[in-house]
């Protein structure tokens, strides 16, 4: 796999039992990549420690004035040469290659499993978790996968080192033979402390990242109530604790490093003292001896590799364990991720027909507008997912919803959201133009500028027609930043309204699609929505009069049930629950009991109340 290649046009199935075998299964996936990297590795490491050599033959050469020698000798080094610079070049390039590519892998895994649980990741994982995991987390996983080649190499050197001076010099080579063992294995009864430590500083990063990215995504409200100086103040004690847990770690991995300079120097000493009495005695030459020397000095770099594969796996273990425990989270319904291999999956029929929940017994007619009243926004929430094939959360019943008889759990993920189409109460929207933001998967028979004219988008293009400066005012090529952040929150949302109306999909659920507009534009948008939706079949989750009025069948949710479904009118009027909620009422008049301890003329009050409202409303678009 080169880089030019990514992505992958499948990234496979981790073996994510635990940090280790999941650095493992990316190893062996980029088996080919780590077998390059090891034979230039080995080119240029082998290079290194033939220069002693060379320069031997050379010294001895000129001892003994002997110009064959001294030729022979320069030549092997402009040879030795050659090989370091290409199995430098060459293996640098194949190890980011591995890099890259490994971290392509990761994050690919991760963002399949991002869709696959959709908004149901960040419940069960934190979002500043979900984020060191995509970026940083990454990285370091990538870096233990490009180095554990270039570590084989180096030790596969060294033992080649170690033999090959016991065979040249069988006196010094056994001094050398003993202690270079000595020297890769001396950093060993150090690294659990210094492991230990990492994981303590990651551990204190995480957490800070996770207060960060929580603080700026609440950024607007803590400035509306004063709280931001109290979050930077959290902030800067959680990065301080950061910083004290680097310098400690810092510290250990500086005594690692040092022992990996004071050994090797030990050891050159120990080979000079003994090399010399040597060479007095007779024994070796001054070739011999200049020769086991430069070897010896050379082993530095190699013994480098040690302490790299050491930090690597230190720092990527931690980080593996996270991806794989976001990667082990799975759907506890049955919905497949892909078709099968026969494509049946793909190529099924996508069912239609009554939308229905068995959990809540909620029951969404087909081509209808429905809308459901919920208490409570999180279970309105959970209900949603639950109603879109989403994996509900751990512990709650996971019964499939069918569609038109058809299980969600029964039909692949991509034909469960081709069919079901969830937007949430809190959407997202990309940066990127107008158009591009419209430009989704979508039945076709929807035009973006119906969406946007029945999602009450009018003031939304006006104002990037404004903003346009070098699109001539064309509001569809204005770019809109990330998140929307440059809209106001009715904005944003009713621009997400337009892009789910534009899928068309066979069954809509809207999660309060109206919450951050004004009573009026609300009318408006409630209008557009089944207007637009017309034979169809939409589920509209909220408690405003203004939408409730318009659905064709409303449902009471209540303790996780339906409890009652009607009119909005004849569920004002006869369901006390309903009232409660939709009027909101004090809790004195839930527990009142039947609909006949209301009074009559509260009902009444009422409906002159919303025949107004509506009047004002319909007197208003006339206008």
């Amino acid at each position: 796999m080169q880089i030019r290649d990514l992505p992958y046009a499948d990234p496979g199935v981790p073996d994510i039992r635990s940090g280790g075998t999941f650095l493992l299964w990316l190893g062996r996936r980029q088996l080919g990549g780590q077998v390059k990297c090891l034979l230039w590795g080995l080119l240029f490491q082998l290079g290194i420690a033939g220069l002693p050599i060379g320069v031997g033959i050379a010294v001895q050469a000129v001892v003994d004035r002997d110009g064959g020698g001294l030729a022979l000798g320069v030549g092997l080094l402009v040879l030795l040469g050659v090989a370091i610079a290409a199995g430098d070049t060459m293996a640098h390039r194949v190890a980011v290659t591995n890099w890259i590519t490994a971290a392509a892998r990761v994050q690919q895994l991760l963002s399949r499993k991002t869709a696959e649980l959709g908004a149901v990741l960040t419940r069960r994982v934190a979002a500043g978790e979900v984020v060191a995991v995509s970026t940083s987390d990454v990285e370091k996983i990538g870096w233990f996968v490009e180095a554990a080649s270039r570590f084989a190499a180096a030790a596969v050197s060294l033992v080649v080192v170690c033999a090959g001076l016991v065979l040249y010099q069988p006196d010094l080579g056994a001094v050398v033979a003993l202690g270079v063992p000595v020297l890769a294995l001396a950093a060993l009864p150090l690294l659990p402390r210094a492991t230990r430590r990492a994981d303590a500083q990651r551990e204190k990063a995480g957490r800070a990242t996770e207060l960060a990215s929580d603080t700026v995504a609440g950024l607007r409200v803590l400035r509306g109530i004063g709280g931001e100086e109290l979050f930077l103040r959290r902030y800067r004690a959680a990065s301080q604790e950061v910083r004290a847990a680097a310098v400690h770690s810092a510290r250990m991995w500086a005594l690692i490093a040092a022992v990996q300079v004071l050994l090797p120097g030990l050891l050159l000493l120990v080979v000079v003292v003994y090399g010399a009495r040597l060479a007095l005695d007779g024994r070796i030459s001054v070739g011999e001896l200049v020769t086991v020397y430069g070897a010896v000095a050379l082993t530095h770099h190699p013994l480098r590799n040690f302490e790299e594969i050491a930090m690597a796996y230190s720092f990527s273990r931690p980080s593996a364990q996270r991806a794989a425990r976001v990667l082990a989270l799975a759907r506890t319904t049955t919905v497949r991720p892909e078709a099968d291999d026969t494509g049946a999956g793909a190529d099924r029929e996508l069912p239609a027909g009554d939308l229905y929940d068995p959990v809540t017994g909620v029951l969404a007619p087909a081509g209808r507008f429905t809308a459901v009243v919920c208490g409570d926004p999180d279970v309105a929430g959970r209900l949603a997912d639950r109603l879109g094939g989403h994996p509900p959360e751990p512990g709650e019943d996971h019964a499939s919803v069918l569609l038109g008889g058809v299980a969600l759990d029964e039909l692949s993920l991509d034909a469960a959201r081709t069919a079901v189409l969830v937007q949430d109460k809190d959407p997202v929207l990309l940066s990127g133009t107008l158009r591009e933001l419209l430009d989704v998967p979508s039945s076709g028979a929807v035009a973006a500028r119906a969406a946007l004219d029945a999602a009450q988008c009018g003031d939304v293009l006006d104002a990037l027609a404004q903003a346009s400066v070098d699109t001539g005012g064309d509001p569809m090529r204005t770019r809109i930043t990330e998140r929307g952040r440059s809209l106001s929150g009715g904005q944003r949302q009713r621009l997400a309204l337009a892009r789910s109306l534009v899928t068309d999909p066979e069954v809509l659920v809207l999660d309060e699609p109206t919450s951050a507009v004004d009573s009026h534009t609300e009318s408006r948008v409630a209008t557009g929505i089944k207007g637009l939706r017309a034979g169809r079949t939409t589920v509209v989750l909220a408690s405003s009069p203004l939408l409730l009025e318009l659905a064709d069948r409303v449902v009471l949710v209540h303790e996780g049930a339906a409890v009652a479904v009607g009119t909005h009118r004849e569920l004002l009027a006869e369901e006390p629950r309903y009232r409660a909620v939709v009027t909101r009422e004090p809790d004195a008049v839930v527990d009142g009991g039947d609909a006949g301890d209301a009074e009559p003329n509260r009902i009444a009050t009422l409906d002159e109340e919303l025949d107004e409202e509506l009047e004002e409303e319909l007197e208003g678009e006339s206008a």
